[in-house]
């Protein structure tokens, strides 16, 4: 699904549609392999920049696989544009997911998500 890409991420392709939950995601099982593979069992979300935005994903079984689904605030703020599309999506590497999640809690301890422009 993804493969090496830089120093800070990985490339894949992805399609990306909207969603009506609060919070993006993406098929729970690929979610759960993703994260076993290339975060060794990272706590908390996988992060994806996808268009000009970096998002934090989490894991939901409403979703079909090969697929992220994001909230529409999250969804304009990436710029893509007639969703749903087939999108290269960027994953962020277990250290750079840390550090772009801490840089998110260091802006507003309380809620990740929100901070950050997440």
């Amino acid at each position: 699904m993804f493969e090496p890409f830089s120093r800070s991420y990985y490339l894949g392709r992805l399609y990306v549609e909207p969603y009506a939950g609060d919070r993006a995601v993406m098929h729970a099982e690929q979610h759960e392999q993703v994260n076993d593979e290339l975060y060794d069992d990272h706590p908390g979300p996988l992060v994806m920049k996808i268009g000009t935005a970096h998002v934090p994903v989490h894991g939901a079984d409403d979703v079909p696989g090969g697929t992220v689904a994001l909230p529409e605030a999250a969804l304009s703020a990436t710029g893509v544009d007639n969703p749903p599309t087939l999108s290269e999506v960027l994953l962020a590497k277990a250290d750079r997911a840390s550090q772009l999640l801490g840089l998110a809690t260091d802006a507003d301890p309380s809620n990740t998500e929100r901070a950050a422009g997440f």
